[in-house]
C-alpha cells in the first residue's frame, strides 16, 4: 500500500486494531495496486477504520464494488470509461482516479476525450474543462513515469 493519509499508529491506538478474519489490509489493498499503481487515500482511510470497527461491512462494502466494478459483459476498460463518464458528470474529483485507471486498462487519450465531450453535452464546460484538467495531470504524471525509468 502506498503511504497512508494519516497516521496508522493514531488509528490503531484510538479506532483499534484492522481486524478483518478474510484478509490483511495489504491484501485488501492488491486490487487497487492492480488497477491504479496505488490505494487511494479515501480508501486507505476506510480500510483502516472500518477494517477496525467493522470488518463485516468492510467485506460487504468491498464484495459489492467488485461484483459492480467488474461486471460480466464490459472488459475493465470500458467499465472504467463509464465510471470516468459518470464522476466527471458530478464533477467529483474521484473522475480522476477512474481516468488512470481506464489508461492503465488500455484506453487512449482519444478515448478519454471522446468521454469528456458526450459529458459536456450534457454537464457543459465545467465537465469539459475539468476532464481536460485530469488528461493533462495524467499526460504529465506519465511523462514523468517515462522520464524516471530512462533516469
Amino acid at each position: 500500500m502506498s503511504k497512508a493519509p494519516f497516521d496508522h499508529q493514531a488509528i490503531r491506538s484510538v479506532v483499534g486494531e484492522y481486524r478483518d478474519p478474510k484478509q490483511t489490509i495489504e491484501e485488501r489493498g492488491k486490487i487497487y495496486q492492480e488497477l491504479l499503481g496505488y490505494v487511494p487515500p479515501r480508501i486507505q482511510s476506510r480500510f483502516a477504520v472500518t477494517g477496525a470497527v467493522d470488518p463485516k461491512i468492510l467485506d460487504m462494502q468491498e464484495e459489492i464494488r467488485a461484483y459492480a466494478m467488474y461486471p460480466k459483459c464490459f472488459d475493465v476498460k470500458t467499465s472504467q470509461l463509464i465510471l470516468f463518464a459518470a464522476l466527471l458528470m458530478d464533477l467529483s474529483d474521484a473522475a480522476r482516479i477512474h481516468a488512470t485507471a481506464a489508461r492503465r486498462a488500455g484506453a487512449s487519450f482519444e478515448e478519454l476525450q471522446a468521454v469528456i465531450n458526450l459529458v459536456f453535452l450534457f454537464r457543459g464546460l465545467p465537465a469539459a474543462n475539468r476532464g481536460a484538467e485530469i488528461l493533462v495531470a495524467l499526460a504529465e504524471s506519465e511523462h514523468q513515469g517515462k522520464s524516471e525509468r530512462k533516469g
